[in-house]
């Protein structure tokens, strides 16, 4: 019987010590009777430190707190708390109790597993949560600074107060004139105004001045009764303006209008009403108007080309559009909002080479957004790769073959001159290539892309020339 226990004993401590718990046993009043071997790790004592001392003692002096045990004698049942320990560990302790027949509590088997590096994790997950919410933050206030509205990117300070003069207007119906080079996006402004006014939810209704004939504009415009001209639809027509109403009429070119006309879209403006074509009544109508130009109005009207009271009607809120030329900080944005737009239209991976974006910036851009957007989808949809390089540029090829046109001889005239053989012309030559192959990749392998060769010629030809490899 002796052997068997020393036996049990000898399996209870195996159990024990093999856990990856920490295990404690104490009686039924809190004294330990067995410790896991580990415990100094745990605890900052000995197993053999622990044995024999009470719970609730070891709990005064700190190296577990609170006392699971104690818990579970006080409780008389299961109990789970967190521990700290003296060593700086944070664990999670079980105390289960044990009853004899008489329903004493003889033993607590108390299960402690080291939660530290989780709790670690926590704090570090919360202190992510706390900087994330900081970047957030931080993002709201950069998107304010770089705001997208539709097509159009605004970061630099003249678009931004360009962005704010549209915003305060927009909650108004003052009449509003948008001035800028053709390609600008007035008319994205223009419906930017519209989205951000009371007005939102009714139509928005645009009109290019210079696009209808004149000898049709006054029946798009005014509309007409059925049967008042010939060829015209015998259920008649309703007119711009009347589709315009309680929204807003954008009237974009609005410099390309006929002397006549103006007469007649100024008295609208005076009376708030309409006569359709062929009709005798009078219809009253509430829009709210935008025009756009991109000529210069005023002197049209010393030329006599605009009249100056329908000048004056207009020209209540002018807001000047500047160029891209003119802020080429939001080059850059807008290439990437083009890019991503148009990657995604034709599921492609495309992007700019750093010689390509330079270009760009460099570049007066007549065409302004219109001409960059356009330019981004056809190099997206042409490009045979999917770095976009500095040589696909069309203003760049239209330079290099003026250039070439004019350099092709006074360079067969200099080698001639130099009194260079065939061999060493290719191998001038060669070197130009290698050169400016060199400042335009970041890599060899670009280098060997871009000149159609393998990246180990590339390398053997920039040794053969002195030139530093990348």
């Amino acid at each position: 019987m002796t052997e068997e226990l020393e036996i049990l004993k000898l399996e209870l401590e195996g159990i024990i010590n093999a856990s990856n718990d920490n295990i404690v046993v104490t009686d039924g009043q809190g004294i330990v009777l067995r410790a896991i071997r580990n415990s100094e790790e745990i605890y900052g004592e000995v197993s053999s430190t622990l044995v024999g001392r009470s719970v609730f003692e070891l709990e005064k002096e700190n190296i577990f707190s609170p006392s699971v045990t104690a818990r579970v004698l006080k409780e008389k049942k299961e109990v789970q708390v967190m521990q700290k320990t003296r060593t700086g560990k944070v664990i999670m302790a079980t105390g289960i109790p044990i009853f004899d027949k008489q329903k004493n509590i003889i033993r607590v088997i108390s299960f402690s597993h080291n939660l530290t590096e989780i709790q670690k994790l926590k704090e570090d997950y919360e202190q992510l949560q706390s900087k994330m919410k900081h970047y957030e933050s931080e993002i709201e206030e950069l998107r304010g600074k770089e705001t997208k509205i539709g097509d159009i990117v605004i970061k630099c300070k003249t678009m931004q107060t360009v962005w704010e003069l549209v915003n305060r207007v927009a909650r108004s119906d003052a009449t509003v004139v948008l001035l800028g080079e053709s390609g600008v996006g007035k008319t994205v402004f223009a419906r930017a105004l519209h989205n951000r006014s009371e007005r939102k939810k009714e139509p928005f209704i645009e009109i290019n001045c210079g696009a209808i004939p004149t000898s049709l504009f006054e029946s798009e415009l005014f509309g007409y009764e059925p049967g008042a001209f010939t060829g015209a639809n015998h259920k008649g027509k309703i007119g711009m303006i009347e589709l315009a109403h309680k929204g807003t009429l954008f009237l974009d070119e609005i410099g390309e209008l006929s002397l006549d006309i103006q007469v007649k879209l100024l008295k609208v403006l005076q009376e708030k009403s309409i006569t359709k074509i062929g009709g005798g009544r009078s219809k009253k109508v509430d829009f709210r108007l935008v025009a756009a130009t991109n000529q210069d109005l005023e002197y049209m009207v010393k030329q006599g080309k605009f009249r100056e009271d329908l000048f004056y009607r207009l020209n209540v809120v002018p807001i000047h559009i500047p160029s891209l030329r003119k802020r080429k900080e939001d080059i850059y944005q807008l290439i990437e909002h083009f890019l991503s737009k148009f990657n995604r239209k034709y599921q492609t991976n495309k992007f700019f080479h750093s010689a390509a974006i330079d270009a760009c910036l460099e570049y007066e851009w007549p065409g302004n957004v219109r001409e960059l957007e356009n330019l981004i989808e056809r190099l997206v949809v042409t490009s045979d790769t999917n770095t976009i390089y500095h040589d696909n540029l069309p203003f760049i090829q239209k330079n290099q073959q003026n250039n070439d046109t004019e350099v092709e001889w006074s360079s067969l005239t200099v080698f001639e001159e130099r009194g260079l053989t065939l061999q060493d012309a290719l191998e001038e030559v060669e070197k130009c290539w290698l050169l400016r192959a060199y400042r335009q990749c970041k890599t060899t392998y670009e280098m060997a892309e871009t000149l159609g060769l393998s990246q180990a010629t590339v390398v053997r030809r920039l040794k053969k020339y002195n030139i530093n490899s990348k």
